[in-house]
């Protein structure tokens, strides 16, 4: 039987109302995908076509010495951009002529960006001063070139150039700490960058400002540093001159610290480099060497970056070395606080000593014979300090060697600080290996440490026994100068006593005074200190090449201990050289300049009384018999030359120090008789002959170093070059070294 048609023809309506219903069902499936699932991707989507971003770069912070002199910032400077969308090609090469004038940029480069009619945003220069920029924009519309403009951003300059660059590091070309304090702070300094996001219209155009949003961006923190500009200009400079003097060809460093809380005052290695130019080889027989010797391009480049690496290096924390006799210190201080020695303990020194079946030479061949403690820490004398190691026994001897921190890395805020090398306990406790590790260990051979390590150990013994995390930092402030945190340093624990660390500053006074440091002495002042001059045992087992470093640490006042200074130098080309004669007079140079800077008060003894120099009054005006007659009474002398009523001019002049006895040359008159003197050269003389060399010549000597009444002192150097010119009555200053310690000493 046949179907009727209103049948058929409702199947077929239920059939696409079905199909409808199904294709309904998928349109609103998609749309609740497109809305739901995936609409944060389409809005994204479509907001980048819609929108532009340009990003607002924050200032980034400031770093500042410990007196706000600041060590680095961020000045202005400018991005010079373009938009290839919105120029003609002939516009284009144009504009890569005139941007080849003004910045020196190949043509063919600006060509290639210009090329792509998609972008809106492409960089000619980055980083560009107001003057360049100005003049790419004045290009640009003297010759109706649209599209050309600016962005500003910032630069990080360093104004004092290579001071304290070690320390402070430098940014990479993305404005990112790189390396030092830049680096370790980079959060901190960076900020939160801002935005501007400006609407597009369909022909990808930005609209108008009322289409515009601003999120600004935050500036970076600043920090305030512990150093000290002053004090690390003072280190830098004494330090270059040693490594130039002595031919140091590994580097030398030096750290001047507050042994009271840590702070770091100065921080060098040296030679140094520009942050300014971070890539630029500073030193100009390292880049000689690479541009005559070295013709493969990918060999010139490896070795390139190697010195690059190399000079950024921070030695204070970054090499381990073995410390020599001024590890002694650590030593002392761990025997006098378990109580097996005491300043009257004695010793007997033939000039070795035998460790079981190994005989282990002093420096002093001929051997120091008895001497007390005191008497073994002037001389430093291995002997010595290998029978109080043993006395301490490997277990205590490792105790103190960790209490003093050298079994960890300091703390210290920068990149790269490394870990010292060392005998573990067990190994210090081995049966076959006891004694010789451990009395090596106890004249400070046989392991390594970190220069930061070493002095904040020394620190310790010398502060009344407290071990302080060395710091750089002594607050982050905001942009307004509104304090984020700070810095307020405290005694990790305490590692000796304070009466132990009394005894260990005496007999530390008593080197300079009367042992190896005398060259490290300073009139007016009471400075302690130790010698030490380490072989470098690893090179020489690996090479055969014997090399040493010498070093020094000075600490002062030891009435009341403060400051204590480091110097290292590594490798010096000199042979018999020790730190006592060459690491020693480097310290005490650096001490004469910033002991009085840092207001530490002159205390003279009666001898030095009897020798200080006296400020010359002004006596222009006086009468001559006037003149001679306060000079008398000053302890200086006067004299007079031409026969007029009164006194017109005076060398030295008023406000000169001249040393006591000295000679005031008092003018009355025009004269044609020469003023002036040739400087002699007084070194290698001794005291009395240089004494006699200058007066002779009408000037005035003023003596540094030791006493020159020493029969071993010896000439060592001169402020003014000898030859030279000067005004009679000039002050040469010599500095006069001991050449029993300088022939002798460790």
């Amino acid at each position: 039987m046949q179907k009727s048609p209103s049948v058929s023809m409702r199947k077929r309506i239920t059939i696409m109302i079905v199909i409808l219903i199904v294709c309904f069902g998928f349109v609103v499936r998609q749309l609740y995908t497109i809305q739901f699932i995936d609409g944060k991707m389409y809005t994204q989507r479509a907001l980048s076509q819609q929108l532009k971003t340009t990003p607002i770069t924050p200032n980034r912070g400031k770093i500042y010495d410990r007196n706000g002199n600041v060590l680095a910032e961020s000045e202005t400077v400018w991005n010079v951009l373009f938009s290839p969308a919105d120029i003609t090609d002939s516009e284009a090469k144009l504009l890569a002529q005139g941007m080849h004038e003004i910045f020196g940029i190949e043509e063919e480069v600006i060509l290639k960006k210009a090329s792509d009619k998609t972008k809106y945003y492409k960089e000619i220069k980055k980083r560009v001063s107001k003057e360049y920029a100005d003049a790419a924009i004045k290009f640009a519309a003297d010759n109706k070139i649209k599209g050309v403009y600016l962005q500003e951003t910032t630069k990080r300059s360093y104004p004092y150039d290579t001071l304290a660059s070690s320390v402070l590091g430098f940014v990479n070309a993305e404005n990112k700490g790189a390396y030092g304090l830049e680096a370790y702070f980079n959060s901190t300094l960076s900020g939160i960058p801002g935005r501007v996001v400006t609407a597009k219209n369909a022909k990808g155009s930005e609209m108008s400002f009322r289409y515009q949003d601003v999120y600004n961006s935050q500036d970076g923190d600043s920090i305030v540093t512990t150093l000290d500009a002053t004090v690390q200009q003072i280190l830098e400079r004494n330090l270059r001159s040693a490594v130039i003097e002595h031919g140091v060809k590994n580097r030398a460093a030096g750290i001047f610290m507050d042994i009271k809380n840590g702070e770091i005052l100065a921080m060098v290695t040296m030679p140094d480099f520009n942050p300014n130019e971070p890539n630029k080889i500073a030193d100009k027989e390292v880049q000689l060497r690479l541009d005559t010797q070295v013709t493969d391009i990918q060999e010139y480049n490896k070795l390139l970056l190697e010195a690059q690496f190399d000079q950024w290096n921070n030695k204070c924390i970054s090499e381990p070395y073995e410390p020599g006799s001024v590890f002694k210190i650590v030593t002392l201080a761990a025997g006098l606080e378990t109580g097996v020695i005491n300043p009257s303990s004695t010793f007997f020194c033939p000039g070795y000593h035998m460790v079981g079946s190994v005989k282990k030479s002093c420096w002093k061949l001929t051997g120091h014979g008895a001497q007390i403690l005191t008497q073994a820490v002037q001389n430093s004398c291995n002997p010595a300090f290998m029978m109080i190691g043993s006395k301490i026994g490997a277990e205590k001897f490792y105790d103190f060697f960790e209490a003093f921190g050298l079994t960890d890395t300091t703390g210290i805020p920068l990149p790269g600080e490394a870990e010292s090398l060392y005998h573990s306990k067990k190994a210090l406790m081995a049966p076959q290996d006891y004694e010789n590790s451990l009395t090596s260990c106890a004249f400070g051979q046989t392991f390594k440490v970190t220069p930061i390590q070493l002095i904040t150990a020394v620190a310790a013994a010398c502060n009344g026994g407290y071990l302080y995390e060395p710091t750089l930092i002594k607050r982050v402030i905001d942009s307004h100068g509104n304090i984020v945190s700070e810095n307020n340093p405290t005694p990790k624990r305490q590692v000796i006593s304070e009466e132990t660390s009394k005894l260990v500053c005496e007999m530390l006074e008593n080197v300079v005074t009367e042992g190896s440091g005398k060259n490290a002495y300073v009139a007016g002042y009471r400075i302690g200190g130790k010698t030490g001059t380490s072989e470098k045992i690893d090179l020489e087992n690996n090479t055969g090449k014997k090399e040493h470093i010498l070093s020094f640490v000075g600490i002062a006042p030891m009435d009341d201990p403060q400051y204590a200074c480091l110097v290292l130098l590594d490798e010096p080309s000199l042979t018999n050289a020790y730190g006592s004669t060459i690491a020693a007079p480097v310290v005490g140079a650096v001490l004469a300049e910033t002991l009085p800077y840092l207001n530490v008060e002159k205390k003279f003894t009666e001898k030095e009384l009897a020798k200080a120099d006296i400020k010359v009054n002004n006596y222009i005006g006086f009468g001559p018999h006037a003149a001679k007659s306060s000079l008398q009474k000053s302890q200086l002398n006067g004299k007079v030359i031409g026969y007029g009523k009164e006194i017109i001019k005076q060398v030295p002049s008023a406000g000169t120090s001249v040393p006591r006895n000295g000679t005031v040359l008092l003018y009355t008159e025009e004269t044609d008789e020469n003023t002036m003197a040739t400087v002699p050269d007084v070194r290698g003389k001794t005291g009395m002959e240089a004494n006699k060399l200058i007066i002779n010549s009408g000037l005035n000597i003023r003596v540094t170093g030791v006493n020159f009444d020493n029969e071993y002192a010896v000439a060592a150097s001169q402020d003014i070059p000898a030859g030279k010119q000067v005004e009679r009555g000039t002050v040469i200053t010599v500095d006069f070294v001991d050449k029993n310690v300088a022939t002798m000493w460790p």
